[in-house]
């Protein structure tokens, strides 16, 4: 069985490119659908598969037969209009142990751009749970994934991998701290209502801004948080007339088009008589158009913006991350094996089976000589005698036929399956 992961991540690929292939995870469910569809008509086999989506990453793993990955790269190009050649350039393609190795540093935090960061597992949960409800994962597909969360929960309780770390929603109140003389003065608006936004809304109301509204397309989850927080709840449709009352905007939402357009954020610095806006785009794809950023009164910044403050306290985690990969070296030998076994059971079963169907004829002979009268001891014999012949009869043939060149080889193998010592 081939196992192989195809992705691109913050690291690959510039935010717009990786916004070509963010799905959302109702559209997980087609999307699969469509991926193993396509790959079972070019390579005539089922493919297991499983797609991760987060603002940082989009990967597909796959399990079958035989690998496909440069079917699985043309399906991923034409699902986002890029040039498979284009895209080639900034995605990752691993196979075997590699892909384990790179499911468990996902899963453990070791891949992420904030080092250690747990979000990640859920996002990856997610995924497994709707590659399951969708019906494309498979019984390897599987085990790599409960392996992946298993390893992640014993990186997690046995290093200090999450020690200082800085998240997303942390830096983005660091830096609103950096523009602002004191946060208690201003007015925060969050567009979203998904956990992201809820993480970013957490850090914020412990520096307890003057007010707090939370913009979603759904009233119902948009209230919800709102009550959680103190905050005021607004109409998605309402944001382009009032955005001019908030002095800092945070939007992570999973729409497939910007909902802050550049001249509704010039309306607003307008409005303002130019009081500086500070904008954070966690989303992907963008929820603000990237030339608001151009504008002199607007700091505004995006997931990839933030990586260098994220990455602040990395220096003390790198003696966790020693201690985290020899744990996931650990869980990628045991999954090989597993695995390996695995592909030998097809095997086991012919031999079983083969054995099985000498035993019965050798029996049904024996019982026929003693049904004529025959002695039972003759009987056993015989019935020895002809299992005997049966097994020994391939071993014989192939030392008999082999060439010159394989017949200290074919020796060796015979030896081994037929001479050994018991212990």
């Amino acid at each position: 069985m081939a196992v192989w992961t195809l992705g691109l991540n913050h690291t690959t690929a510039p935010l717009d490119l990786r916004g070509r292939f963010a799905f959302a995870v109702d559209q997980l469910a087609p999307t699969l659908h469509q991926l193993r569809h396509d790959l079972a008509d070019k390579t005539d086999q089922s493919t297991e598969a499983a797609i991760l989506s987060t603002c940082n990453r989009t990967e597909i793993y796959c399990a079958a037969n035989q690998a496909a990955v440069t079917d699985t790269l043309h399906w991923l190009a034409q699902t986002g209009s890029v040039q498979a050649h284009e895209l080639a350039s900034h995605t990752y393609i691993l196979e075997g142990d590699e892909a384990a190795r790179h499911a468990f540093r996902v899963a453990s935090g070791l891949d992420s751009m904030v080092l250690g960061e747990a979000q990640i597992l859920g996002q990856m949960k997610d995924a497994v749970r709707a590659a399951e409800q969708a019906g494309a994962l498979g019984t390897t597909l599987n085990q790599l994934f409960q392996r992946s969360f298993a390893v992640a929960k014993e990186v997690r309780t046995v290093t200090d991998i999450g020690a200082h770390s800085i998240s997303m929603a942390a830096a983005s109140v660091r830096l609103a701290s950096q523009l602002f003389e004191d946060l208690k003065d201003i007015k925060v608006l969050f567009v979203g209502a998904g956990e992201m936004i809820e993480l970013v809304v957490t850090h914020f109301a412990a520096k307890q801004p003057h007010a707090m509204a939370i913009a979603n397309r759904s009233m119902e989850r948009g209230e919800k948080l709102a009550t959680r927080f103190g905050a005021q709840v607004m109409r998605l449709a309402d944001l382009p007339e009032r955005l001019h009352e908030f002095d800092a905007v945070i939007s992570c939402t999973a729409s497939t088009l910007p909902l802050i357009g550049l001249g509704a954020v010039e309306r607003a610095l307008k409005k303002r008589k130019h009081r500086p806006m500070f904008m954070v785009d966690l989303a992907v794809p963008r929820d603000i158009e990237p030339e608001v950023k151009s504008l002199e009164d607007v700091y505004l910044y995006t997931v990839d913006d933030l990586a260098s403050v994220v990455q602040a306290g990395q220096a003390q985690r790198q003696a966790a991350v020693a201690e985290a990969e020899v744990i996931i070296d650990a869980g990628v030998q045991s999954f090989m094996h597993w695995l390996t076994q695995r592909g030998t059971v097809p095997l086991i079963q012919q031999l079983q089976q083969q054995a099985e169907q000498w035993r019965e004829a050798e029996l049904n002979r024996a019982r026929k000589l003693l049904a004529k009268g025959d002695d039972p001891e003759q009987a056993l014999e015989a019935l020895s005698r002809g299992l005997m012949q049966k097994m020994l009869h391939g071993a014989m043939a192939e030392l008999r036929s082999a060439d010159p060149e394989h017949r200290e080889q074919t020796m060796q193998a015979v030896q081994r399956l037929f001479l050994r010592k018991e212990r």
